[in-house]
């Protein structure tokens, strides 16, 4: 289950925001291993005061449209699939909503089968289930 957070400007129409949101989402299914069920993203829309960034960190030019989508999601991934969803979600939102490929960030946070609960208390990937 990746958790998702995309972080961009405020401004943005709400189907620019599907857009985006529907692209990382497919990217995930389609690199990442995830059923199209298991969708949990949190979009937050920032003022310009709010919204810090360096514009060409890494000589990457980044303007206003930049989205930065962090996905915490299990380490149990190699980095030939990392990249591929990197690429995938790049591949997408240039797609739709036509971001440039300078403007799509994405970090992953990777953690471990023990470090999620969707509920009741329990470690829920892993087969003891005795929440203490």
């Amino acid at each position: 289950m990746p958790l998702v957070t995309i972080s961009l400007l405020k401004g943005k129409s709400k189907d620019h925001i599907r857009a985006i949101a529907d692209g990382v989402h497919q990217a995930l299914t389609d690199t990442y291993n995830v059923p199209p069920g298991d969708r949990f993203q949190f979009i937050r829309q920032y003022e310009p005061e709010e919204f810090i960034y360096d514009p060409d960190y890494l000589g990457v030019h980044r303007t206003d449209d930049v989205v930065f989508i962090h996905i915490v999601a299990g380490n149990w991934r190699d980095t030939a699939t990392k990249k591929a969803l990197y690429k995938a979600i790049a591949d997408r939102l240039v797609e739709k909503p036509g971001l440039r490929r300078e403007d799509v960030q994405v970090v992953l946070s990777p953690n471990a089968r023990d470090e999620w609960s969707f509920g009741n208390g329990l470690a829920s990937y892993l087969q003891d289930t005795d929440p203490a």
